[in-house]
C-alpha cells in the first residue's frame, strides 16, 4: 500500500496529476485538487509519474 500526501501549501491545484493517475487525484467543481490518501501498489508507476509532472513539487508517497 502506498500513503499519499499532498503539501496543500505547495499545490496550486494545475491538475497535472489528474492526467497522470485520475484514480487517486481529481478536481473538484471548484477546481481544487483532491486526492485519495491511499493506493495499493500497483499504482506506485503512476503515482511516481505524477509526483513527478506535479510543477510545485508537492506530491510525496511511501510504501507502508
Amino acid at each position: 500500500m502506498l500513503e499519499i500526501t499532498v503539501d496543500m501549501t505547495k499545490c496550486q491545484h494545475y491538475g497535472q496529476c489528474v492526467f497522470e493517475a485520475p484514480n487517486t487525484f481529481r478536481l473538484n467543481d471548484d477546481d481544487k485538487l483532491e486526492y485519495t490518501a491511499t493506493a495499493v501498489d500497483g499504482d506506485e508507476e503512476l503515482i511516481a509519474a505524477a509526483a513527478d509532472v506535479c510543477p510545485m513539487q508537492a506530491i510525496t508517497f511511501v510504501r507502508v
